[in-house]
């Protein structure tokens, strides 16, 4: 075990970039290359892997990106960058979008003075980014066929002391609980939100439109919202297969098929559906949905962006063009009980359940 001090933020664990007297000069998310090495600080966890979960923009670039003449992905190559990635950086963080996704796993051993509470043994899914978490591949994803966000893989993982976890349920299909736990802080802030709508202003319902609605994090979302007080609800969807997927489900009063990069497109879309929106949801993993999102918003609302192809800069800046008054939240993915509020949802929405079965197939 070393003996240099540890940081419950993982500090110990940053090798690049460093300051002239050595000191690390960012976090472990911010970090260029991470330490994943398999010896723990003494309050370190360290977790066999089982399956990686790349986040749906980051998977959505790399699949772009390595796309054949005929349109198809070259998973081989999307397989072969991800190794390397984790390789160079010490941790899946896609050098693009930033972000990285999270795993499931088996407990392999627990420092002596970690505060994370697990055993070894448990079932794990983190719940944590892997663009902060020291990772290391051992079996060169030989399973995988770089064709989906769910990755089997072989290696280890370590998490700080102020890391996150969750034991898996044992009710649940682990790829199941692993897609749940990988958005449950969507649902988990739009409840927070919506009841703070509520709660101020008992004699207006608000209205609640979901960017992505047929998605992981959007159908949780709806579900959220409907649960926490929201009197109309309105999914947009892309396309008219994944408006199929919601109609006759109850999860949104409306389902809209709109491009959610079109400003004036998106707000007529949802302005005929019901809105403006008191609380519009972000959650596609494209590019470029920034300022039609706070078109569809009404003056003084609330936008909520979950999606990690959100350029932040061009929220901001495109609110203030448009003279905006909207109140902007980033979805950092916690919120305290985040991953036992989604479960809920799960368990007690048949039409999200399904929608998240459906993907298991």
């Amino acid at each position: 075990m070393p003996t240099t001090p540890s940081s419950p933020v993982g500090l110990h664990r940053v090798l690049a970039p460093l300051g002239d007297t050595g000191e690390p000069l960012t976090l472990p998310q911010a970090a260029q290359r991470l330490d994943a090495r398999a010896e723990l600080w003494n309050d370190e966890v360290r977790i066999e892997v089982e399956t990686l979960n790349l986040d749906a923009a980051s998977y959505r670039q790399l699949a772009e990106k390595h796309r054949t003449p005929d349109g198809r992905t070259d998973g081989a190559a999307v397989r072969a960058e991800v190794l390397d990635i984790v390789a160079t950086r010490g941790k899946m963080q896609n050098p693009v979008t930033g972000s990285g996704g999270m795993l499931i796993g088996t407990v392999a051993e627990v420092g002596p003075r970690s505060p994370l509470g697990l055993a070894v043994g448990e079932r794990v899914a983190t719940l944590v980014s892997l663009s902060l978490t020291p990772l290391a591949v051992t079996d060169g994803l030989e399973r995988w066929d770089g064709l989906s966000e769910q990755v089997p893989a072989t290696g280890y993982a370590v998490l700080f002391g102020r890391s996150i976890a969750a034991v898996l349920p044992g009710d649940l299909d682990p790829r199941l609980a692993l897609m749940v736990m990988d958005v449950c802080g969507a649902p988990a802030l739009v409840a927070r939100v919506v009841g703070e709508y509520v709660a101020a202003r008992p004699d207006h319902a608000p209205t609640v439109c979901v960017l992505g609605g047929a998605g992981k994090s959007g159908s949780l979302s709806l579900a959220a919202a409907r649960e926490a007080g929201a009197g109309r609800t309105i999914a947009v969807v892309p396309v008219e297969r994944e408006a199929a997927l919601l109609e006759g489900t109850e999860l949104a009063d409306a389902v809209v098929v709109a491009d959610a990069r079109s400003p004036l497109g998106l707000s007529e879309a949802v302005a005929g559906a019901g809105g403006p929106a008191d609380v519009t949801v972000v959650c596609v993993d494209v590019p470029g949905c920034e300022q039609p999102a706070v078109l569809a918003t009404a003056q003084g609302g609330t936008v909520v962006f979950f999606s990690m192809a959100t350029s932040f800069a061009a929220a901001a800046l495109g609110a203030e063009g448009l003279a905006a008054d909207v109140r902007m939240l980033v979805g950092n993915g916690y919120v305290p009980g985040h991953a036992e509020h989604a479960l809920r949802l799960l368990r007690g929405t048949p039409a999200v359940r399904a929608l998240f079965e459906s993907r298991l197939d």
